[in-house]
């Protein structure tokens, strides 16, 4: 019998994903944590915008914070990186994604497993 160590992050009683590190899963919650008081500050924005949508964007704005905030600090965005994959063909994988499924983004560089 194998032992394997899960990681989960659980909110408002729900599990949103588990990870293989503490690490992974800590950044995570962080970028939840962020991601919610996003939302609650673009629901004051002058802008009409359903909870839906500031949830979405919210969590967008999470997920990109380190691109945002060197936006914010130098008034411009950064350079767009050059990639060596094959221009603008679709990857097998992205058929496959399963985050349509179960609504939990996808994120590059931590490993995702699917929460019970």
């Amino acid at each position: 019998m194998a032992v394997e160590i899960k990681y989960v992050v659980v909110r408002e009683g729900q599990e949103k994903m588990a990870f293989a590190s503490k690490k992974d899963a800590d950044a995570y919650d962080k970028m939840l944590d962020l991601a919610e008081v996003l939302g609650e500050w673009l629901q004051q924005s002058p802008i009409a915008l359903d909870e839906g949508q500031s949830d979405t964007l919210a969590m967008w704005m999470a997920e990109n914070k380190d691109l945002l905030a060197g936006v914010l600090k130098n008034g411009k965005l950064p350079e767009p990186e050059l990639s060596q994959s094959v221009p603008d063909t679709e990857s097998p994988a992205a058929e496959q994604s399963p985050a349509a499924e179960d609504n939990v983004s996808e994120h590059p560089g931590r490993k995702r497993t699917k929460a019970a």
